[in-house]
């Protein structure tokens, strides 16, 4: 399993643009797939206990079946991003299903918050050559990250393995808003909280790390 992803110089400046590490000395902490009725409310009252902000990218569809959720995640002063509304894989799709993925998700987002998000983050990890070009109409940033810890998996000595030996001081860590991850979520946290501060790495939240 790849823990750590550092991409290649050549794709790094390809999409310049993008977003592949935390531009400050501080970790910031991502939750995709969300919001869930198993997981993120738990995710919060854990992310309060340890005091750590948090970026969640959640999927417009569970937007649209959990408002509340999405409040809650505002309401605890953590920031929401765009990953699409179907989560499908963004490279099987055409230019105008991407960006229907795109406007649907912000437009529910938007009716719930607020506010559009600043931020996207492709499926999977996985994106198409023109997903620059296609997020720069809409004024939006896609964020990678450096670091997986397979939460999904569901394992926490998987987690634990990849957290002490690649989490970072500039670390944009990927766990899941998701049932797959509902069982060891709040102890990842916790966990990475625990190496965090045995390092003196600090958190930051997404405005910080993302300018």
């Amino acid at each position: 399993m790849k823990y750590a992803y550092q991409p290649p110089l050549l794709v790094q400046k390809l999409f310049s643009k993008f977003i592949w590490n935390s531009k400050q000395n501080k970790i910031l902490l991502t939750f995709d797939d969300g919001p869930n009725p198993a997981t993120t409310e738990k995710i919060l009252k854990t992310l309060r206990k340890e005091n750590i902000p948090a970026l969640f990218f959640c999927v417009g569809n569970n937007v649209s079946l959990y408002p509340k959720l999405v409040k809650e995640i505002v309401d605890e002063n953590h920031s929401v991003g765009n990953h699409t509304f179907n989560h499908k894989v963004i490279t099987k799709l055409t230019s105008e299903e991407l960006r229907k993925e795109i406007t649907s998700t912000n437009e529910i987002i938007g009716e719930v918050i607020g506010t559009t998000p600043k931020w996207f983050r492709p499926p999977h990890g996985r994106f198409p050559f023109r997903l620059a070009g296609t997020l720069k109409e809409y004024s939006m940033t896609n964020v990678m990250w450096t670091l997986l810890p397979y939460d999904y998996k569901n394992d926490a000595k998987v987690v634990k393995f990849a957290v002490k030996n690649y989490l970072t001081e500039n670390s944009i860590v990927v766990l899941h808003d998701s049932n797959k991850s509902s069982a060891i979520i709040c102890d990842s946290i916790k966990y990475i909280a625990d190496e965090a501060r045995s390092n003196n790495f600090q958190f930051g939240t997404a405005e910080e790390c993302l300018k």
